[in-house]
């Protein structure tokens, strides 16, 4: 029965093997695809020439300026909006980057990612695009986004996905101290007991006296 249950196992081994590695492929893909969509609405927002624009946007290399402005200069609908704009346009580096990137310093390597692209993003169109200009205050806020998405989803999900690329190596582990627990143990020879304890001085003692007594009542007899 042993013997049958270890090849019924070692057959199904290899076909979890290939399901966890078709789930790992089909999960990168569309987690690759979802960052080229991602990226296309990206460049269609922050790419596309304003002209309208032009003689109002300047470049912003001061922190806070442009948060202060839209406090100050806008109404609230249009403050959240602007600000909260640029919060969910950085919520897919959080959730996306997270399972391309290793698992080890997997928050590290996303945000330094995502203040990478959104630099070159905001040089590009700075430099490039009629009515858009450089704004260190997206970046703040973009990558402020990217950790939201991280925190509330990402970090969930490239938990799961690294996990589950790591079970292959885990269910060999799991196999390998199954099989030897299922080994039978080695039969120790049992050691004959001893008939008696050693004797202590205090015993031989008694038995000395008992002797002696034992002698005197023979000589009287």
């Amino acid at each position: 029965m042993n013997v049958e249950a270890g090849r019924s196992a070692r057959n199904a081994t290899p076909k979890r093997a290939w399901g966890r590695i078709f789930l790992q492929v089909t999960i990168l893909v569309l987690a690759f695809l979802a960052m080229v969509g991602f990226s296309v609405v990206l460049a269609r927002v922050t790419l596309t020439p304003s002209p309208a624009s032009e003689d109002l946007v300047t470049s912003n290399l001061h922190p806070g300026r442009s948060l202060r402005q839209y406090a100050e200069d806008y109404t609230f609908l249009a403050a959240c909006k602007q600000a909260g704009g640029n919060l969910v346009l950085g919520m897919p580096f959080g959730v996306l980057l997270p399972i391309l990137v290793p698992r080890r310093l997997r928050m590290v390597r996303m945000v330094l990612l995502t203040v990478l692209v959104i630099v070159v993003v905001e040089l590009v169109q700075g430099a490039l695009v009629t009515g858009r200009a450089f704004d260190i205050d997206d970046v703040i806020l973009n990558t402020t986004g990217a950790l939201l998405g991280y925190l509330l989803l990402g970090r969930r999900l490239s938990h799961r996905y690294h996990v589950l690329a790591a079970e292959p190596g885990r269910e060999t582990t799991r196999e390998t101290t199954e099989a030897r627990t299922r080994r039978p143990k080695a039969v120790r020879p049992r050691t004959k007991k001893r008939a008696g304890r050693a004797a202590t001085p205090w015993t031989r003692v008694r038995q000395g006296v008992r002797a002696g007594l034992t002698r005197k009542r023979v000589r009287k007899g």
